[in-house]
């Protein structure tokens, strides 16, 4: 059972949505959890684009990211399931089809809807080491998808 986020919290990322947007929401967000970075990556037919990210070391977004095939992506399982989550994916044998397998190591996502109800891609906590997430902060992560809509 997820444990719910403190109201603190959650008043921190919408303070910080409201204040500076998205990239302001990503970071207050980002701030709860260990990983690296944080994201959104945008269906664009057979691809995902990474339209928004926070990283902790404030370095250039990696190449690599900027867009994915959705069939080699982590965020097809959380957009098929409803949720993905793995500390570790170099022995996640869900993602064998997969050459970010072992590359970018945690992963836990989320869908993402549009305004309209619509599937809008993935918002996600990603790093290239291993990394585990809260119940709290998964329920935060769920949280955060379900306020993003009228930011996009």
């Amino acid at each position: 059972m997820l444990r719910d986020p403190s109201s603190a919290r959650i008043g921190a990322i919408v303070q910080a949505f409201g204040a500076g947007g998205i990239d302001a929401g990503l970071r207050a967000m980002n701030a709860g959890v260990a990983h690296r970075y944080s994201g959104i990556f945008a269906l664009d037919g057979e691809l995902l684009r990474n339209t928004h990210m926070f990283d902790k070391l404030g370095e250039v977004k990696p190449e690599a990211l900027e867009v994915v095939v959705l069939k080699d992506s982590f965020c097809q399982i959380a957009l098929r399931e409803g949720y993905f989550l793995t500390d570790n994916t170099k022995d996640d044998r869900r993602l064998d089809y997969s050459p970010f397998q072992g590359v970018v190591m945690s992963y836990h996502g989320v869908p993402l809807l549009n305004d309209r109800g619509d599937l809008h891609g993935t918002l996600c906590h990603f790093d290239l080491v291993e990394q585990a997430i809260s119940d709290e902060e998964l329920a935060c992560l769920q949280f955060t998808a379900r306020l993003l809509p009228s930011y996009l």
